[in-house]
């Protein structure tokens, strides 16, 4: 009862923390106050543009950014690429009065402005706040903006998608030099979409249109596994019924945490989809309820290689069992929260590319060492022919099970960060799926008479005695009077 307390508390710290971290909402919604320097909004991947229908599947920026404040001087609303991005945001850090010169000066090699760069080609910059009730600035093309806004950006690129970065900071131009004014305090009210297609039509892809590029379709996958999770808990329900034993109603609740992971991420994406900003509240369940479900699966696989059900009718050491599985929960959770932390969306840094993402592959392959270790202890004390063929393929799943894991980190670390959420996932996904219809298989009610124990009910004097003749002591003194004759 303690633990299950625990495991609620330790569950009602991590939701109540998620809040703190930023979504990856897309439509933005706030305040910004010039006294911080440099203002990230959001990072935000843009689909390859079709060229044959530009304005269907190119991608855009609107809103309207407005101030209650007495504003006197124009502050700057930045749209780049990373090419420009990254000396942009490395030269925020410029100590003087020269850092907004620093920032801008690749920019400036290609950024149109209608006073001081008229042969420059792209519009990356708009001067900020717009004034209330009309459109900003530097909009000299009413009909191509959204309507009810007060800027657009089109976004093309026929030749990939690529990531776009958006910011504000409180710089302008003097005589068209970049400066800024160390003093200000000026407030600015923010309200601004990124979508992928075309906001002035009703004909956008509900699967695309709000989406980074990287989360694009992932709606469709988690909707496919859902469909496969709800099949699989039916099969496990069944196999649950008919045997009465712990370890069945255990892997049961394994998958149906799994089940509920992909419901709740579903619906915190069918909300995305709607809105722009989802539920950070019910995607931070699902994230609870996967870590729940790889944890149960642990202590089902670590269980069964120490014999329970196979060799022995009760478990071995079982109260050591369930220390190192709730430690292992609990430090799951704790990197999962140092891991929402860590990932730094403005550098691409990925989960396993931080140190909770690091230890958590270095733990799985820690308990992946122990499960062999007791899974051989297991085979050695068994002579049981069928047992041991059930413990060899038992072993031999289990094993890819724990593997992929550091695989996936290698693989996902030096992938493009545009691929790189959809691969994890889906990868993932599949290798937890398959891992649990495999045991489903094993388990099924058919298959395990002549290798495993699951029922509850008291055994009759044959089947002890069976068990009796098959222990290895008996077995060794048989072989001893049998050489001896």
């Amino acid at each position: 009862m303690k633990a299950f307390q625990n495991v609620v508390f330790a569950f009602t710290t991590v939701l109540s923390l998620s809040f703190v971290f930023p979504s990856f909402a897309i439509h933005l919604q706030g305040s910004w106050r010039t006294t911080e320097f440099f203002h990230f909004l959001v990072k935000f991947g843009f689909q390859r543009t079709n060229q044959h229908d530009r304005s269907n599947s190119q991608g855009y920026i609107f809103g309207n950014i407005t101030s209650k404040s007495n504003a006197s001087i124009a502050l700057t609303f930045v749209v780049v690429d990373k090419s420009f991005f990254l000396e942009y945001y490395g030269n925020r850090t410029t100590i003087g009065e020269h850092v907004c010169q620093s920032m801008f000066a690749k920019i400036d090699t290609i950024a149109f402005d209608a006073s001081c760069y008229k042969d420059n080609k792209e519009d990356f910059l708009r001067r900020i706040p717009c004034p209330i009730g009309s459109l900003c600035v530097d909009e000299d093309r009413p009909e191509m903006v959204v309507p009810g806004y007060q800027f657009t950006y089109g976004v093309q690129d026929i030749n990939q998608p690529r990531f776009w970065y958006v910011s504000m900071v409180p710089c302008y131009r003097v005589n068209c030099t970049w400066t800024h004014d160390p003093d200000s305090d000026v407030t600015i009210d923010y309200d601004v979409w990124l979508v992928n297609g075309n906001p002035f039509t009703d004909n956008q892809n509900p699967f695309k249109y709000q989406f980074s590029f990287e989360y694009q379709d992932t709606m469709e996958m988690f909707l496919v596994f859902l469909v496969l999770y709800l099949g699989l808990l039916c099969v496990q329900a069944y196999v649950a019924i008919n045997q009465r034993h712990t370890i069945t109603h255990l892997f049961a609740a394994t998958i149906c945490f799994g089940l509920f992971g992909h419901v709740f991420h579903l619906a915190h994406l069918v909300q995305f989809s709607a809105d722009g900003r989802g539920q950070r509240g019910i995607l931070v369940i699902g994230d609870i309820c996967d870590i729940l479900s790889q944890t149960a699966f642990v202590l089902v696989l670590l269980l069964l290689a120490k014999g329970w059900a196979v060799t022995n009718r009760e478990p071995k050491c079982k109260f050591l069992v369930l220390i190192v599985w709730f430690l292992y929960l609990c430090i799951s959770i704790v990197l999962h929260i140092w891991g929402e932390a860590a990932v730094d969306a403005v550098e691409d840094v990925d989960f396993f590319q931080t140190w909770p993402g690091r230890y958590a592959v270095v733990l799985r392959l820690l308990l992946m060492l122990w499960f062999l270790h007791e899974l051989r202890r297991t085979m050695q004390q068994e002579r049981n022919k069928a047992k041991l063929q059930f413990l060899l393929h038992f072993g031999a799943s289990s094993l890819v099970w724990f593997i992929y894991l550091p695989i996936l980190a290698v693989v996902a670390v030096n992938m493009s960060a545009l691929w790189r959420y959809k691969f994890v996932v889906g990868i993932s996904s599949s290798v937890n799926f398959l891992a649990f219809a495999s045991m489903t298989h094993l388990l099924w009610p058919v298959k395990h008479e002549s290798y495993l124990h699951l029922s509850n009910v008291t055994s009759g004097t044959s089947d002890e005695l069976e068990e009796f003749n098959e222990a290895p002591h008996v077995i060794n003194q048989l072989n001893h009077r049998h050489e001896s004759a």
